[in-house]
């Protein structure tokens, strides 16, 4: 199940990050999150705008979370190395990330904003090869590289449900 996450969450979703960033690290990726990304202020601000949603299994523990933002978002604004598959309204999906403990977060992740808009933008490091399989075996298509407000690169893929 997907709901919106709200501020009692905050404990259970900051180990959520705290194990994906150790996965990270264990899979080759320490930098793309580093120590304390996303930082707590950014997700309780998620949660203010009503953007962060957690996944529950059927167990009712949170087990995975994302941010999911309707409408333009600024690091989108310039691609290099490629293109946008089109031009119209998006979603995008960010920090995504999972406690391990069940599988099918992305699968429901993805289920929950293709039922939101068919159009949907994603983004990924480049050593985030467990990311980057489960977006490419999901229908999504490499577009080009994006910058973070840090300058860092990403991948940057895009979803369109009319392509399918």
């Amino acid at each position: 199940m997907i709901r919106l996450a709200k501020d009692k969450d905050l404990d259970a979703i900051m180990k959520i990050y705290e194990t994906a960033r150790k996965y990270m690290e264990e899979t080759g990726n320490p930098s793309q999150w580093g120590k304390n990304h996303p930082p707590k202020e950014l997700l309780e601000e998620d949660i203010k705008k009503e953007q962060l949603y957690v996944f529950t299994a059927e167990d009712g523990i949170l087990h995975g979370v994302f941010a999911f933002i309707i409408g333009a978002d600024p690091i989108y604004a310039y691609i290099e190395d490629g293109k946008w598959l089109n031009d119209k309204e998006y979603g995008t999906i960010h920090r995504i990330a999972g406690d391990g403990a069940v599988k099918g977060v992305f699968d429901n992740c993805l289920a929950f904003c293709r039922d939101q808009i068919s159009n949907l933008r994603i983004d990924t490091h480049h050593d985030n090869s467990t990311m980057q399989h489960l977006i490419g075996k999901n229908g999504f298509r490499r577009c080009g590289i994006v910058y973070m407000e840090d300058g860092s690169p990403r991948i940057a893929y895009q979803y369109c449900l009319e392509d399918k």
